[in-house]
This record gives C-alpha cells, sequence and structure tokens, in this order.
C-alpha cells in the first residue's frame, strides 16, 4: 500500500514538473524582454544601428546646412532669391556697374598723366625726378621689365594703363559668378575667379586637387574686386593679344569693342575658345542691358 501511494505521488511530481517546463518554455521569449542585462536580439540590434545611421545623417545634414559667414560687410542682394530672369539680370548688372564706372575713370586719369610725361619724353625734354620715380613705380606695378629705359617703359604703359568695356567686364562676371549666386561671390565678393596663393588670403575651393594651395580671393568691397580683375587683364602676361587688341583699335580710331576685345580672353579659362564664344554669346544677348552705358569716353580715346 504504501509503495503503491509513492508510485501515485511520484507520478503526479513527475507531471507536474513537465507542465512547468513547458510553461517556462512557452513564456521564455516574454520573460527574457524583461531581463535588463540580455544580449539584443538580432532586430534589436539593426534597430540601434539604424539609429546611429540616422544621427550620422542628421549630422551630416546639419553640416550642409551650414551657413558661410561673409568676408565682407557689404549688403549684397539675394541674387538667388529673383525668380524673373529679366529682373536678376537687371539688379546684377546695377549693382557691379558703379565700381566699374570708378575704376574706368581712375584709369582715364592715370593714363593722361602718363600721356603727358610720354609726351615730354618725346620732345627731349629732361624728365623731373618725380616723373622718373612715377614711372617705375608704375612700370613694377604693371610688371614691366625694370631694364627699359624710361622712354620704353611709358609706351608699355599706355598699353597696360587703359579702360576695359563694362559689357565686357559685366558679363565676365555673370559668367564667373552664376549672377552673383556663386560662394565665392557671396562670401568673398569675388564676381570673376580671381585666385591668390597666399595661406589665408581668400576661400580655398571646395574641390581642390590634393597639394594644390591656390585659394579663391576674397575682397572687402566691390570697388576692390573690380580692381583686382582690370588690373589683372591689364598686367598680366597672358593676356598681351588683349592689350595689343586694344592698341590696334585705338591706332585704327575704332571704338573699343567689347565683342573685338573678348577674342583676347582665351587664356581666362580652361575652355579656351568655348569660353570666349559664350561670352560674345552673352554680349549678344544681354545687349539691351548695356544702353545706359552712354559715356564716350568707353567708345574712344585719343592718344
Amino acid at each position: 500500500m504504501t509503495i503503491k501511494l509513492l508510485n501515485e505521488f511520484t507520478k503526479k511530481a513527475l507531471l507536474g514538473l513537465l507542465a512547468i517546463a513547458f510553461l517556462i518554455a512557452l513564456f521564455k521569449p516574454f520573460l527574457a524582454d524583461l531581463n535588463p542585462s540580455k544580449t539584443p536580439s538580432t532586430s534589436a540590434k539593426v534597430e540601434i544601428k539604424a539609429q546611429k545611421e540616422t544621427k550620422k545623417a542628421d549630422s551630416k545634414s546639419k553640416k550642409v546646412k551650414r551657413i558661410e559667414k561673409p568676408l565682407h560687410k557689404v549688403s549684397l542682394p539675394d541674387f538667388a532669391s529673383i525668380s524673373s530672369v529679366k529682373e536678376k539680370k537687371r539688379q546684377f548688372f546695377n549693382f557691379l556697374r558703379p565700381a566699374i564706372t570708378r575704376e574706368n575713370q581712375r584709369l582715364l586719369k592715370l593714363r593722361q598723366k602718363v600721356l603727358l610725361v610720354l609726351e615730354q619724353s618725346s620732345f627731349d625734354q629732361t624728365l623731373s625726378e618725380g616723373d622718373l620715380q612715377f614711372i617705375d613705380k608704375e612700370a613694377k606695378r604693371y610688371r614691366i621689365n625694370k631694364s627699359l629705359t624710361p622712354f620704353e617703359k611709358l609706351n608699355e604703359l599706355i598699353k597696360r594703363i587703359d579702360i576695359i568695356p563694362k559689357a565686357l567686364i559685366l558679363v565676365q562676371a555673370a559668367n564667373e559668378s552664376a549672377w552673383g549666386t556663386s560662394r565665392f561671390a557671396r562670401v568673398g565678393l569675388n564676381f570673376f575667379g580671381l585666385w591668390c596663393y597666399k595661406k589665408g588670403c581668400g576661400m580655398v575651393p571646395n574641390g581642390r586637387n590634393v597639394g594644390a594651395k591656390h585659394e579663391v580671393a576674397s575682397f572687402t568691397t566691390v570697388d576692390e574686386s573690380v580692381q583686382r580683375y582690370i588690373h589683372n587683364i591689364n598686367s598680366n602676361n597672358a593676356y598681351n593679344v588683349f592689350r595689343n587688341i586694344r592698341v590696334q583699335l585705338h591706332q585704327q580710331g575704332q571704338p573699343l569693342s567689347a565683342q573685338v576685345l573678348a577674342a583676347g580672353l582665351l587664356p581666362y579659362s580652361e575652355r579656351g575658345a568655348d569660353y570666349v564664344l559664350d561670352i560674345t554669346e552673352m554680349l549678344r544677348h544681354n545687349k539691351a542691358y548695356f544702353t545706359t552705358d552712354t559715356a564716350n569716353t568707353e567708345s574712344t580715346i585719343s592718344e
């Protein structure tokens, strides 16, 4: 009798243990979720990874949207926000035109002074110490060979100290700055794609090659930007052809045609002839915007 009761108890105990084991197996996944020290499941790992990638993407997005502070205090029109093409062109040209006019007028006065000194030199008049210092100063500024005689320097200065037609400057500025919307125009007032080679002289191009040291020059005023552009054309040996064309137009009594002078801009861009064609096309398409440029000083200059 005692053995029979023991067998029945053992049987019931085994059945109870099996039931408990079944329940543990059934609820194990849910119980595991309550364990804070567990190793994350595969789905949890994926979710965590996705969250990290989202944070990285957000971080990159914030970096892209970061607005670069201007390196000047000029109130520059927001050309990118102007939806009307005609209005954008009108405002862009009107914005740059005064600075171009001022620099061309300054060059005309300086040119007249050089012509006066040259005239004195041509009549075998003795040049004063002041005249000689003036010649040497301008010759150095315009990169003229210092071994030349004062008379030769004066003749070379006449080729270099001269105006550039307003229309030509305006369309080049529009082409190089994407109508004033480029980073270099907005941040550094560089409308002409001018480079500089001293660290910190401007803005580092985003796509600059490894090992390259050039920067895109920045300016504090529009006048400074225009002056640097014109001085580059008038002094850089790469634009000898441009200056020779200008001399020939003077000698033939012809106006300084922007279309004709554009042929001398081949070295301005790696695109060469295609760049010149673009500039001449822009001159043709935007002709209506240049009718206000009525200054006779841009047509002919007597020597």
